[in-house]
């Protein structure tokens, strides 16, 4: 199959590695020229270090390659999905699938990503998303991989279970998109709050408790926005919050690590060098669980810390706080 992945990022490339080792004719799409000179030119990512680009793997900053590709896959960040999906919108071939592999929530439109895609192509294609604990570093080097493609359409997803499965890359399918999707952003916010718990040395303890409460958290918003909960203990929501919130890979948790330390957040961010989705994610955290009435102390805190700079002591003190509570008739289980 003829396939683009228009994202040139550590995800991108490594998506495009796997369909290639999968037999497909695949193309990078590069934003920039400049971008995509280097690549040819070096044949690594210098996000996926160690990691050869064949010669197999067309690399390009045009998007001509659309009107031949069965499946699109669009690895963006969160932020420039929009502009990407309108600007590839009339190359697209009807029957073509677009799988949307960005974790994110729209900054103004507090829209999940497939939303997004969908309405920037007018029902043009269908649309799938692909989530799970997945870092690019990882898949890169082909280690074992879970992901799983969600779409209301079956056939879609199933498609892309089926140009994605390998012996590395195992894909589940699911029908719940609000569910994957939301799973896929909120974690960002949770090993934010990991990352700041880390920097402060508050140990695996304090850990433990915020990944347990921040995905009962998650799922107790996303059963409110319409998602079935069981989506929330697989793995697009405790799959992702697990190795978002313990792994140096993740730009999310280095980020917080850096917060905690006592750099502030636009310095920390910077540090970091790349998206931190988690920052953006906790903005819509915030606008979603106030439209909603839905209780995130967590997510709520971490809004504080983040846009309105509150000091990560007192919001550990205010957590540590809070009134009693029964856990099981909270539970998202």
């Amino acid at each position: 199959m003829k396939i683009t992945v228009l994202g040139s990022g550590g995800w991108g490339t490594a998506l495009a590695l796997l369909l290639l080792d999968n037999g497909n004719d695949v193309t990078l799409w590069s934003f920039m020229e400049e971008e995509c000179r280097v690549l040819r030119e070096k044949r690594e990512n210098p996000m996926l270090k160690g990691v050869p680009l064949p010669e197999a793997l067309h690399l390009t900053s045009s998007m001509d390659a659309l009107a031949e590709s069965g499946l699109v896959v669009m690895a963006t960040p969160s932020f420039a999905v929009r502009a990407t999906a309108r600007r590839a919108a009339p190359l697209l071939r009807q029957d073509a699938v677009v799988v949307s592999v960005a974790k994110g929530i729209e900054k103004d439109t507090a829209l999940c990503l497939t939303q997004v895609i969908e309405e920037e192509l007018g029902g043009k294609c269908r649309v799938v998303a692909l989530s799970g604990p997945s870092h690019a570093e990882e898949v890169g080097r082909r280690v074992p991989t879970g992901c799983v493609a969600a779409s209301r359409d079956m056939a879609a997803a199933e498609l892309v279970q089926e140009v994605f499965m390998s012996p590395r890359f195992r894909v589940y399918t699911n029908s719940d998109v609000l569910g994957v999707e939301l799973g896929a952003a909120l974690k960002n916010v949770l090993a934010l709050c990991c990352g700041i718990s880390d920097g402060m040395g508050l140990g695996d303890n304090t850990k433990a408790l915020l990944m347990t409460r921040g995905m009962t958290e998650m799922a107790r918003l996303g059963v409110a926005l319409g998602g079935r909960k069981e989506t929330f203990a697989g793995l697009s929501g405790m799959g992702d919050l697990i190795v978002t919130c313990t792994s140096m890979h993740s730009r999310n948790r280095r980020c917080g690590i850096l917060i905690g330390q006592g750099k502030d957040v636009q310095t920390a961010m910077a540090e970091v060098g790349a998206t931190v989705e988690g920052y953006y994610a906790a903005l819509s955290a915030h606008q979603l669980s106030t439209k909603a009435g839905v209780e995130m102390p967590i997510c709520q805190r971490a809004y504080r810390v983040l846009y309105e700079g509150q000091p990560v002591q007192e919001v550990v003190n205010q957590l540590m706080t809070r009134g009693k509570r029964h856990e099981v008739d909270e539970s998202w289980i």
